[in-house]
């Protein structure tokens, strides 16, 4: 089958590399522009572009997809089908109906919860047990469309979404396939979605990041997993701004919000009346650390410290 992958983060890659090892073909691989990043702003090319050159595919990347110049591209490389995995824009109704097939997406959660651009995030935010992909016929709207297969996989209560992430993009790759087989032999059954039970996932921000310990340890566990490995949960420690890779959920405490309650391990106390098991944290200009190695160089006094 013709192809025109449309994706731009690594969650992209493994469905690209599926569809060439299944024996697709694809004719030009559509992706965001080169960004800076890093700490010198070196401009770098998003993964899909990276894969895509790999293997000798023509790479565009247009600023919209709703002019007549980039209409023209997608015409010429005459696609049987557009495959979308976590392109980043919405595409109108004309480049969805171009292709004979029209259009597949790969997202990253159970449908129609968490529509939008951080599905497996807000998954693990929301502290949710079961988590999975969906594939989907796209129309205009925001994920949206007809619902064609889905497989979900249960989420360990100290999963990050960056573990989740890497799990299911290839999950995503399968289910891929498996929709592809089926389109072809004619036999996909696509379902709409009940829009009553939708959920939407916005884009996260660093103002998300501060941990508020009036909240329940197993919310700010949540948090913690949830933005790892980026924006990444942050606090205070006597004023020091502290970044915290991994948490867990302690035991019951008499202590008042943000105060420590133990050393070993790290507790502080949380608004349920519960702790929160500091694990592995970061001061500023310093490594990810145990948090045992940590306080060799900063002692704290249980009862007299809180943290904020």
């Amino acid at each position: 089958m013709r192809i025109v992958f449309m994706g731009t983060p690594d969650f992209a890659v493994p469905s690209m590399e599926r569809l060439l090892s299944d024996g697709h073909e694809i004719v030009l691989a559509v992706t965001q522009a080169d960004k800076p990043r890093g700490r010198h702003q070196q401009l770098t090319p998003p993964p899909v572009k990276v894969c895509a050159l790999q293997h000798n595919i023509p790479v565009f990347q247009p600023n919209t997809l709703r002019d007549e110049a980039a209409f023209g591209r997608l015409q010429e490389a005459a696609p049987d089908l557009i495959v979308v995995v976590a392109y980043g824009k919405l595409l109108p109704q004309a480049v969805l109906t171009l292709p004979k097939y029209g259009a597949i997406n790969v997202h990253g959660s159970l449908l129609p919860k968490y529509r939008g651009a951080a599905p497996i995030q807000w998954t693990v935010l929301n502290g949710e047990k079961t988590a999975g992909v969906t594939t989907m016929q796209m129309n205009e709207g925001l994920d949206t469309g007809d619902m064609l297969l889905q497989c979900s996989r249960e989420v360990p209560e100290d999963m990050t979404s960056g573990e989740l992430f890497d799990l299911l993009c290839g999950d995503g790759a399968s289910l891929l396939s498996d929709t592809l087989k089926q389109l072809e032999a004619g036999t996909l059954d696509p379902k709409p979605q009940d829009d009553a039970l939708s959920t939407y996932s916005p884009m996260l921000t660093k103002d998300m990041c501060p941990l508020d310990f009036s909240k329940s340890a197993e919310q700010l566990h949540n948090q913690v997993r949830g933005l790892h490995p980026w924006p990444v949960a942050t606090c205070t420690l006597n004023g020091q701004p502290l970044k915290i890779h991994k948490s867990r959920v302690g035991e019951k405490t008499a202590g008042n919000p943000g105060e420590v309650v133990s050393v070993s391990p790290l507790s502080v106390a949380c608004g349920d009346g519960t702790a929160l098991q500091i694990l592995e944290l970061q001061a500023p200009g310093s490594r990810r650390m145990p948090a045992d190695d940590f306080l060799r160089g900063h002692p704290i006094k249980v009862g007299e410290t809180r943290f904020e």
